[in-house]
């Protein structure tokens, strides 16, 4: 029996590479002083969809919402044999938290129709909030199993899943459709396959056509680079290379609940650590030695 899966994955920013400009003024995150990553556990995500498909077939739609660049992955996902990429980008959908974007996300899915699986990988490396996963199987009205380390069996429309409990592990059971978040430690991704490299490596969405038009010709005029947008997505659409790209109005989102206007989440503080002191501070090994750094540690105040 054939199931079709739905794989939500999201670019990130490398947060293993921190350097002195990772941060803004305001606080937020420079994503542009950070190299850009597949976030790990939605690509362990996708791993469990593609296994499900090898051994029952079916198919598998990868949607990554985010601003052009976020294609980046969604060709990853179809070297690694992903059979369809989504691109869900929107100006309006800026500022989204966990809310509002769950609730793209789940407009966008049934827009996408028929599943059996919804996968995610269990939070984010940038966020770590693990909150859009169980958000998203709400807003669709289907059951939800977290921390998936295992797929244990899956026949006649009913899935057991060995899930990670912090503590130890349990066995669950689920009719489908069911939304499955998914550890680091599940599985091995595969690589990617050379062949599927090589056919899609210039699979493109509009906005970057768009891009690439109006770097190359800036002083064409706006018709004539509008008419070069379309003959070139014409024939990567004929060569099968047109990833599918979506905005609000396509998955009929209300405004009101995405974006900025959607997210009641309220940033109450940013505070930045600076550290002043120089050199070092040799601790002896003894119990004097460890009262003494406990209590310069009280005294500068880390702790407490």
């Amino acid at each position: 029996m054939p199931y079709d899966s739905i794989v939500c994955v999201k670019q990130v920013p490398d947060t293993a590479n921190i350097t002195a400009e990772a941060m803004k003024e305001d606080g937020t995150v420079n994503r542009a002083a950070l190299p850009a990553i597949f976030n790990p556990e939605d690509l362990r995500a996708l791993e469990t969809a593609l296994q499900v498909r090898d051994e029952h077939g079916g198919t598998v739609t990868a949607i990554s919402m985010g601003p052009p660049k976020a294609a980046d992955v969604l060709r990853d996902c179809l070297y690694r044999g992903a059979d369809r990429a989504i691109l869900l980008t929107d100006r309006r959908a800026a500022a989204s938290d966990t809310l509002a974007t769950s609730y793209i996300l789940a407009q966008a899915i049934q827009t996408i129709g028929r599943y059996d699986f919804v996968f995610c990988g269990r939070q984010a490396i940038d966020g770590d909030t693990a909150q859009v996963g169980p958000q998203l199987a709400e807003k669709l009205g289907i059951p939800q199993v977290t921390y998936l380390e295992q797929l244990v069996s899956l026949r006649d429309g009913v899935v057991q899943i060995r899930r990670n409990t912090g503590h130890g592990w349990e066995i669950v059971e689920s009719r489908l459709p069911v939304l499955v978040t998914v550890i680091e430690s599940a599985n091995r991704p595969r690589p990617p396959a050379a062949k599927r490299v090589m056919r899609y490596k210039k699979a493109r969405v509009e906005a970057e056509i768009t891009a690439d038009v109006q770097r190359e010709h800036p002083d064409w005029t706006e018709e004539d680079r509008h008419t070069e947008v379309q003959q070139r997505m014409a024939a990567l659409k004929q060569a099968g290379l047109l990833l599918e790209q979506w905005s609000l109005d396509d998955i009929h989102a209300d405004l009101n609940r995405c974006g900025l206007a959607g997210s009641p989440t309220k940033v109450f503080r940013v505070q930045a650590i600076v550290l002043t002191k120089e050199g070092y501070t040799e601790i002896p090994p003894t119990e004097e030695g460890i009262h003494r750094l406990i209590h310069e540690l009280v005294v500068d105040r880390t702790l407490g």
